[in-house]
């Protein structure tokens, strides 16, 4: 079976860090070219992998030889080129969030299923099987009945000029750090959460939230805390509290290809640690996202949930 040919608008950190290397590394994958506005840093990235260099964006949208693109670039452009991308008949896996309007969202989302054509939003944590391990051991009543869900992430204060400081190109802690602990919610709990409160909070001189913390309730009785952040000491973690026991997994949203994950469950009977496997979840991503392709999967829904559920936290933090 040919290689699904991927081309890359931008050359993002996340791109140049993590995407294009998996991206290499994948079997049914071929990195077929990488486009920016600079023609130097499309040269000298696309050189890396083998592949054509391009200047700009649109211009790699109009070629034959690219079958799919991948989408780093600042969230507020995400919908434009995500569209435009599904226009010239190109398969799309969009960073997070794939758009900052949930009606944007439910646009692309139509016309990528209308058209026949893959759309993955990145959120790669799910794809880790470490997640698959906790449902199961949820599943078999290792904690009992769930009673709640708390889940955060928050890293270390950026520098001033990061763009995830700038309100015009969709920055803000909500949409760089707080769509995890919001998809983390809908993963285990499923459909039916709503946002029962919210705060979002900027750090001295920002224009973007640098802060927040949302409570969510589903039908089932069991409530979401949520916390992120982009200026605190480093958290990545979410714990399931039920009837009998708690479930805790540190390094839950990011961890690298090398770590073996340990699951904390503690019970009346004492504390276990259980080692899991460790696994590389950028790659996990990049091959669901070849399989989407291959088999013309309709976008997956809880893309228009998700976006949902962080409109509802930023309209109840404005309340």
């Amino acid at each position: 079976m040919a290689p699904v040919r991927i081309g890359v608008l931008g050359c993002a950190d996340i791109a140049r860090r993590r995407m294009l290397p998996a991206m290499a590394a994948a079997d049914g994958l071929e990195v077929a070219a990488v486009a920016s506005r600079d023609a130097e840093r499309a040269r000298e990235l696309a050189g890396r992998f083998a592949a054509r260099p391009v200047h700009g964006y649109a211009a790699l949208l109009e070629r034959d030889d690219v079958d799919a693109v991948y989408v780093p670039l600042p969230a507020a452009l995400h919908a434009e080129w995500t569209e435009a991308a599904l226009r010239a008949g190109k398969h799309v896996l969009a960073e997070k969030p794939l758009t900052t309007d949930p009606d944007a969202t439910a646009r692309l989302v139509e016309l990528a299923g209308r058209s026949g054509l893959a759309l993955m939003e990145n959120v790669m944590f799910v794809h880790h099987s470490q997640h698959e391990a906790v449902r199961t051991l949820v599943a078999e009543g290792a904690v009992g009945e769930p009673r709640a869900f708390h889940a955060m992430f928050a890293i270390p204060r950026l520098p001033d000029d990061d763009i995830r400081h700038r309100a015009d190109l969709g920055g803000g802690a909500l949409w760089d750090t707080g769509v995890y602990p919001v998809r983390a919610a809908l993963h285990f709990l499923g459909d039916g959460l709503r946002v029962v409160g919210a705060t979002l909070s900027s750090g001295p001189g920002r224009t973007v939230d640098t802060a927040g913390t949302a409570l969510l309730a589903g039908p089932e009785g069991v409530g979401a805390q949520l916390t992120f952040g982009l200026a605190h000491a480093y958290r990545s973690t979410y714990e399931i509290w039920g009837s009998e026991g708690r479930i805790t997994v540190d390094r839950a949203f990011t961890p690298p290809a090398d770590l073996v994950p340990r699951v904390r469950l503690e019970r009346r009977t004492g504390i276990q640690e259980i080692p899991l496997p460790a696994d590389d979840q950028v790659a996990r991503t990049v091959t669901a996202f070849v399989e989407a392709v291959r088999a013309g999967a309709a976008p997956d829904p809880v893309i228009l949930r998700q976006a949902a559920l962080v409109r509802a936290v930023r309209e109840h933090a404005a309340a």
